[in-house]
């Protein structure tokens, strides 16, 4: 015969048997789609985000200017809500529409923006430098050390001439950086391939 489970005395529980959830859920961050860019209010999370992860600028009035790569990015992994002009929450694909009309190469870039951050590693723009970005270690933040690498995204039917090449190597070897090249299938996966200067 089967004993009945009985129920425990709540009046003889002790804090150390009652298991509390340590991890309180945090609240996802409200940002602003505004114009091209997102902007997220000045908050723990906000700076939380900014200087454990390195997502965004941190502007002079302490608000967060998200690219729409790194918006798009926190929008799916769920960390940010974002409403447009007309304080309508935005979803992925609505995201996706609006970047992508703003910038035509908007969906392979991106593509290569979350395959480098879901390997661990920080990725920035790099317009300065004159390529799309530049790419940290992993642990290492901007500012702590230089890009090791300049990433160019292409996708895979794509043609680049050998002058367009050679620019993106030059790009790369006057910034002292590695040039990679993040090659987009039609599936979305990124295969990456480093070019080096070589000396006959």
């Amino acid at each position: 015969m089967e004993e009945a489970i009985k129920a425990p005395d709540l009046k003889q529980l002790k804090v150390k048997d009652i298991i509390l959830d340590s991890k309180p859920r945090k609240e996802k961050i409200r940002t602003v789609f505004a114009n091209e860019r997102v902007l997220a209010e000045n908050s723990d999370e906000t700076r939380d985000l900014y200087t454990q992860s390195r997502y965004g600028t941190l502007l002079e009035n302490s608000k967060l200017q998200l690219s729409l790569l790194e918006a798009l990015y926190l929008l799916q992994k769920k960390k940010i809500e974002v409403s447009d002009s007309r304080n309508k929450d935005m979803d992925f694909e609505m995201f996706l529409k609006k970047a992508t009309k703003l910038e035509p190469n908007f969906w392979i870039r991106y593509c290569v923006f979350k395959d480098m951050r879901d390997r661990g590693y920080i990725i920035k723009t790099a317009l300065k430098f004159g390529a799309d970005f530049r790419v940290y270690d992993r642990g290492v933040k901007p500012g702590e050390d230089h890009a090791r690498w300049i990433i160019y995204p292409v996708h895979e039917g794509a043609t680049l001439t050998w002058y367009e090449f050679a620019a993106k190597n030059r790009v790369a070897h006057s910034t002292k950086k590695r040039l990679m090249m993040g090659i987009v299938d039609d599936e979305g996966d990124v295969t990456y391939y480093e070019i080096k200067w070589m000396k006959p």
